[in-house]
């Protein structure tokens, strides 16, 4: 692909991808923000705010939040790796919690779609106060992708037993 056709590409996945996260509630109603985009890569930001506490003697934000937060920045890296905008949904998130958020602080997620077959996309994504080195969570997850209902997204030939399973509806951006 031509860098000016790869550039357009981006700058039109990017615009999805912000809109999409205008517009979702629980994204607003955690504060989310989208801190940068690149190919099939996001990063976002989930301000630390009392309401999202999970213990209070602890001043902890919630696991829940950061569960959020990184679902949401892993299909916005996965949709960043799409060669046209089409619907993705999540078929699985796996997060381990390595250890709690420091009280008082942001949390970071940085996800990275590593692979990219016709139907499935792979993501991985650490949660962080100040480096990926000294993580709180690392995800894996897998993402559907489809062009349309019911047919794979343009890319790899390469076989997929994943396709669709345990999906439901694709929704159309991160």
């Amino acid at each position: 692909m031509a860098d000016s056709d790869e550039t357009r590409r981006l700058a039109q996945l990017a615009k999805i991808t912000r809109a999409f996260m205008e517009n979702v509630p629980h994204n607003q109603a955690l504060g989310i923000r989208l801190e940068s985009l690149d190919d099939g890569e996001a990063v976002m930001t989930l301000p630390y705010d009392a309401k999202l506490v999970g213990n209070p003697e602890s001043g902890v934000l919630h696991g829940g939040a950061i569960t959020s937060m990184m679902d949401a920045c892993s299909g916005a890296a996965a949709f960043m790796k799409l060669p046209e905008p089409g619907p993705i949904a999540t078929l699985d998130l796996r997060i381990d919690y390595l250890k709690p958020a420091t009280a008082g602080r942001d949390v970071v997620a940085r996800a990275n779609c590593y692979q990219r077959t016709r139907n499935v996309a792979f993501v991985r994504c650490v949660a962080y106060h100040d480096t990926v080195e000294a993580p709180i969570a690392a995800a894996v997850g897998t993402f559907m992708l489809s062009t349309s209902r019911g047919r794979a997204a343009p890319g790899p030939a390469a076989s997929d037993a994943h396709q669709g399973a345990g999906a439901s509806e694709p929704k159309e951006g991160p």
